[in-house]
């Protein structure tokens, strides 16, 4: 299973959805439904902005757990 944290990610930088958006040149909507994990995909290009947006890795915003 993977868990998303990017909900976590996002909180623990104080930043909104949509500052989160902006900052990654995103649409709302994509940020807002990965942090509600509504999403069963990822872009590369979207996983890209969105670690340069919150200065992580991709390990920082999922994590693999075995089932």
């Amino acid at each position: 299973m993977i868990k998303n944290n990017v909900s976590t990610i996002i909180g623990s930088r104080r930043l909104s959805v949509a500052e989160t958006a902006r900052l990654a040149n995103l649409k709302y909507n994509t940020v807002d439904d990965l942090y509600n994990d509504k999403t069963k995909g990822v872009k590369f290009e979207t996983l890209n902005k969105l670690c340069w947006a919150l200065d992580c890795s991709p390990n920082d915003l999922f994590v693999y757990i075995p089932d």
